[in-house]
C-alpha cells in the first residue's frame, strides 16, 4: 500500500492547538486496514489521547475511518469506494477533525483516496440505430454516444474504436471539460442496394492495468437520398438558471435548420448526454428544442451543467452542439452550527481566554449568501473569536463566580450576509463548578445568650449560625469550640459546641454568685480544600437564681450570751427599738427583702418596718408590760420560692441597767447550765464505755495465754524452773492492770454548774536502768495494783 503522509501544524494565540495532517490510500482497502499512526504524526503520547478522549468528528453522519486511542492510529471503519464518494470530481479526499479535551485541542486530518481501476467504460445504451441517406456524402459525420468510466486519471477512459471500419471511421474530438466527443465520418459512399444495413462494434477502452473496455452495438439502415444535414444556429448556447425554480421552468431553446424540403427537413431534437443528472433534471421538446426542467435544482449540488443536443432529419443526417447552464444561488440555506467540542461543566476560578467550545460554521450558498457572522448573548463572560476559516472558539473574558451565577445559558447566533438574511442558533448550558473561594459567614457579627445558674449539665443553651455561599462539600460547615479560659479555668469546662449543627451545650452547672457572664468563640470552618473559616463571639450571660436565703448581719447571733436592746418605759409611740440588718447576696428582685415580725411575747407592743426592718413600738409602753420581751423576726426575699431567715431580737424593758442584768443573768446561767451538763454527761458516758472494753479485751488476752503456758507445762517431762533475769524484781503480785482511776463529780453550790474531772492514774510505771546490767529491770509500782482486789468498785466522789 503507497501512502503518503503530510503534517502541518499550527500553534495560535489561544489555548487550543489547532494543525492538520494528510494522508492518501487507495480505493476498497480492506475493513480494518491501517490509515497512518495518528499519534506519531501529531507528536502526540498514547495517554493524552486516551486522557483526552480523542474522537472524530466529521460533518456528516457517514464516517469511513475510526480512531484506535489504544494504538495512536487511524483504522479503514467502512470499505470505501472512491467512485460512489466522489461522483464529480477527481479529486476524491475524506475530511474530519480530531478533538481532545482537558485541555481542548482539535487536529484536522485529510485523507485522499486514490482510485483504482475497478470499473470498466461503459455505454448508457447498449444499440443505437442511424437511418442514413446512400446518398450522403463523404465525410458525413454521425454523433455517437460516449462511455463513461467513473475511474479517473490513467484508469479513466483512454480511446474508442470501430470495427469494421469498411465504410466509416472514428473521430475523437477533445473537450475542455476532458471529454471526448466520438463522431462516426463516412469514408466510402453507401450503395443501399448492395447492402441495406449494416452493423458496427463501438468499443471503449481505458488505460488501467489491466485493461478494462465496455461495447455498443451500432446499426446502420441505409435509405434513399437526403442531401442536406440539419444545421444548429450556434454551436455553443449560454443559459442560467435560478435554483429552485419551479418544474416546467424553460431554460433555453436551440434552432437546427435543414435546406431540404418535405419530410427530410422536419428535425427532431435529442439529449445525448450520457450522465444521468442531465436527463433527470433538462428535457427538450424534440419538435421545438425547448429545454425545460423536469426536476428541482439545487446550486449546492450542481452549479452548472453541459447539455450534449442533437438535431436529426428524418434522412438520418445530424447535427450537434452544446448547451451551457450556470445555476445561480438563491439564499436558501441556513447556516449550519456544528458543535466540534465542548466542555459541559467550567471551573469558576478558570483562567482569562480558556477554550471552553469549538463550533464550527457552514452555509452551503455562495457569495454573501454564504458569509456567515455569529455573536452571543449579552451580559454574559464570554466571547466568540475566530481561531481558523469556519471555526469559532468561545472563550472566557472575566472572571467567573458560581456564587453569583452558577449555570449559563450561552446561545450562540449566525447571520449569512443574504437578502433576506437567514440565521440559525443554538443554545449551550454550562455549569460552572464549584472552588473553595468562600469562607462560611456567621448570621450574626456577635451572640448573646442567657442561662439561668444551677443548671443541669447538658442543657442546651442556643444555636450559632453560619451559611457557606460554596456548593456540596465545600459548603459543608462543622463549628469547633477555640481554646481560651474563664478565670483560668478552660472554657471547655463551661460549655460545647455540636460540631454538626452548631448547637452550644453547657457542660456543667453555673453559679451566678461566682460568675455574672463569660465569652468565647466559636470557629465555623468549610469542607474543602484547604478549608477557609470564621470566627464569632458568644457571651454567656448568667441569669440569677433565688437559690440564697437572706443572711442577718444585726443582731448578731451568739451561742454563749445574749444580746439584748433596752427601751425605757417612758418611750413613746413609733420608738425606734432596733434595726434588722440583712443581705442576700442573690440579685434583682431575688434580693428585695420584706421583713415581718413572726413571733412576739407582745405583738400589740412591737412592729418591723416591711421594707427597712426597724422595730417600733406601736404603743406607749406601761409597767404592766414584761421587762424580757422576746421578738422573733422573718426576713424573706421576693424570689420565686421565696427564701427566708429568722432572728431572735431580746428587748429589755427598763429604765436601768440593774434590773435589766438581774433579769438576764438567771437567763444566762440556766442557758449555760443545760449545755455544759449535756456534754459532760454524754462525754463521760463515751470514756466508761470505752476503758470497760479495754478492761475486758486485756482480761481474755491474759486467761487465753495462761490456759496456753499450763497445757504445754503439763505435757513436759522436764521439771519447771523459773528463770529469772538478775535483778528482777515483782513487786505486790502478778497483776496485769496497774492503773486505778478516780472518778471524780464537782458541784458548786452557787452556780448550779456541774463537773466531772479525771483523776491521775493510780499507779505509774517506772523503768529504772541499771548501770551494771543491760539486761536486768526493775519494775516499780508504786500503788496497789488494781487486779489486787479485782472486786473493787470505781469511787465517785462528790466534792
Amino acid at each position: 500500500m503507497n501512502r503518503q503522509v503530510l503534517l502541518f501544524l499550527s500553534l495560535l494565540s489561544l489555548d487550543s492547538v489547532f494543525g492538520q495532517v494528510s494522508y492518501s490510500i487507495p480505493e476498497e482497502m480492506a475493513k480494518g486496514s491501517l490509515v497512518g499512526n495518528i499519534a506519531q504524526d501529531l507528536g502526540l503520547e498514547i495517554k493524552r489521547l486516551i486522557s483526552g478522549k480523542a474522537k472524530i468528528y466529521t460533518r456528516n453522519s457517514d464516517q469511513y475511518v475510526e480512531l484506535n486511542r489504544e494504538r495512536g492510529v487511524l483504522l479503514v471503519k467502512e470499505r470505501i469506494d472512491r467512485e460512489a464518494l466522489c461522483t464529480e470530481t477527481a479529486l476524491c479526499a475524506l475530511h474530519f477533525q480530531i478533538i481532545l479535551e482537558n485541555p481542548i485541542e482539535f487536529y484536522t486530518v485529510t485523507v485522499q483516496i486514490t482510485d483504482i481501476n475497478d470499473n470498466a467504460p461503459t455505454f448508457e445504451k447498449s444499440e443505437m440505430k442511424f437511418r442514413i441517406s446512400e446518398s450522403a456524402t463523404i465525410g458525413a459525420k454521425f454523433v455517437l454516444e460516449r462511455a463513461v468510466d467513473l475511474d479517473v486519471g490513467n484508469n479513466g477512459l483512454k480511446t474508442y474504436q470501430l470495427k469494421p471500419t469498411d465504410n466509416f471511421a472514428l473521430k475523437l474530438h477533445n473537450n475542455a471539460d476532458g471529454h471526448k466527443n466520438v463522431e462516426m465520418v463516412l469514408q466510402k459512399p453507401l450503395d443501399r442496394e448492395k447492402q441495406e444495413q449494416i452493423s458496427l462494434v463501438l468499443t471503449a477502452v481505458d488505460g488501467g492495468e489491466p485493461q478494462m473496455s465496455g461495447t455498443m452495438l451500432i446499426v446502420i439502415t441505409v435509405l434513399d437520398v437526403n442531401d442536406n444535414a440539419p444545421v444548429f444556429t450556434q454551436q455553443t448556447y449560454k443559459a442560467t438558471v435560478t435554483e429552485n425554480s419551479p418544474k416546467g421552468t424553460v431554460v433555453a431553446s436551440i434552432t437546427a435548420s435543414d435546406a431540404d424540403q418535405g419530410t427530410n427537413s422536419k428535425i427532431r431534437y435529442s439529449i445525448t448526454n450520457t450522465l444521468d443528472n442531465v436527463r433527470k433534471v433538462f428535457q427538450v421538446n424534440e419538435d421545438s428544442g425547448e429545454i425545460s426542467l423536469i426536476d428541482h435544482i439545487d446550486f449546492e449540488k450542481f452549479r452548472n451543467f453541459q447539455i450534449n443536443l442533437l438535431a436529426s432529419d428524418n434522412g438520418g443526417l445530424t447535427d450537434s452542439c452544446k448547451l451551457i447552464v450556470d445555476v445561480q444561488d438563491v439564499n436558501d440555506n441556513k447556516p449550519e452550527i456544528n458543535i466540534m467540542s465542548k466542555s459541559n461543566v467550567i471551573s469558576e476560578d478558570a483562567k482569562l481566554n480558556t477554550v471552553v467550545t469549538i463550533i464550527n460554521i457552514e452555509d452551503l450558498d455562495s457569495g454573501e449568501n454564504g458569509n456567515v457572522k455569529c455573536f452571543i448573548s449579552e451580559n454574559v463572560p464570554f466571547n466568540l473569536k475566530t481561531s481558523t476559516n469556519n471555526f469559532y472558539s468561545l472563550i472566557t473574558d472575566s472572571d467567573l463566580d458560581r456564587e453569583r451565577d452558577s449555570q449559563y445559558n450561552i446561545t450562540v447566533t449566525c447571520s449569512d450576509e443574504g437578502v433576506p438574511s437567514l440565521s440559525s442558533s443554538v443554545t449551550l448550558t454550562l455549569q460552572i463548578s464549584d472552588v473553595n473561594d468562600n469562607a462560611p459567614v456567621f448570621e450574626r457579627s456577635s451572640y448573646e445568650a442567657y442561662i439561668v445558674e444551677n443548671n443541669t449539665p447538658g442543657v442546651s443553651i442556643f444555636t450559632v449560625k453560619a451559611r457557606d455561599a460554596d456548593w456540596n462539600q465545600n459548603a459543608r460547615v462543622s463549628y469547633i469550640l477555640e481554646d481560651s479560659s474563664v478565670n483560668g479555668v478552660p472554657v471547655s469546662s463551661y460549655v460545647s459546641v455540636s460540631a454538626d449543627s452548631g448547637v452550644i451545650h453547657a457542660v456543667r452547672s453555673v453559679d451566678y454568685e461566682q460568675i455574672k457572664d463569660f465569652q468565647f468563640r466559636v470557629k465555623a470552618q468549610d469542607g474543602g480544600s484547604p478549608p477557609l473559616s470564621s470566627n464569632v463571639t458568644v457571651k454567656i450571660l448568667i441569669r440569677d437564681q433565688n437559690d440564697n436565703p437572706p443572711q442577718v448581719l444585726y443582731p448578731v447571733q451568739t451561742g454563749g450570751s445574749v444580746v439584748a436592746e433596752m427601751v425605757p418605759r417612758s418611750a413613746d409611740v413609733g420608738y425606734l427599738v432596733t434595726k434588722v440588718v440583712a443581705v442576700d447576696v442573690d440579685s434583682g428582685q431575688n434580693a428585695w427583702l420584706s421583713y415581718k415580725l413572726q413571733k412576739a411575747t407582745d405583738r400589740a407592743l412591737f412592729e418591723v418596718g416591711l421594707q427597712n426592718g426597724e422595730i417600733r413600738t406601736i404603743r406607749q409602753v406601761t409597767d404592766k408590760d414584761a421587762v424580757k420581751q422576746r421578738l422573733t423576726v422573718i426576713v424573706e426575699d421576693n424570689g420565686q420560692p421565696s427564701r427566708s431567715a429568722t432572728v431572735i431580737v431580746n428587748v429589755a424593758v427598763a429604765d436601768s441597767f440593774p434590773e435589766v442584768l438581774s433579769e438576764f443573768t438567771d437567763f444566762t446561767q440556766d442557758k449555760e447550765y443545760n449545755d455544759n451538763l449535756t456534754f459532760y454527761l454524754v462525754l463521760a458516758l463515751a470514756v466508761v464505755s470505752f476503758l470497760f472494753i479495754t478492761c475486758l479485751v486485756v482480761i481474755i488476752s491474759v486467761k487465753i495465754y495462761r490456759w496456753r503456758q499450763s497445757r504445754i507445762m503439763c505435757h513436759s517431762n522436764l521439771p519447771v524452773i523459773p528463770y529469772y533475769p538478775p535483778r528482777y524484781s515483782d513487786t505486790l503480785g502478778t497483776g496485769t492492770l496497774q492503773h486505778v482511776y478516780n472518778y471524780e463529780v464537782c458541784r458548786t453550790t452557787d452556780s448550779r454548774k456541774s463537773d466531772c474531772k479525771f483523776g491521775r492514774a493510780g499507779s505509774q510505771n517506772v523503768l529504772i536502768m541499771d548501770p551494771s546490767s543491760t539486761a536486768t529491770m526493775q519494775r516499780i509500782q508504786s500503788e496497789k495494783n488494781i487486779l489486787d482486789e479485782p472486786d473493787s468498785p470505781l469511787e465517785v466522789r462528790l466534792l
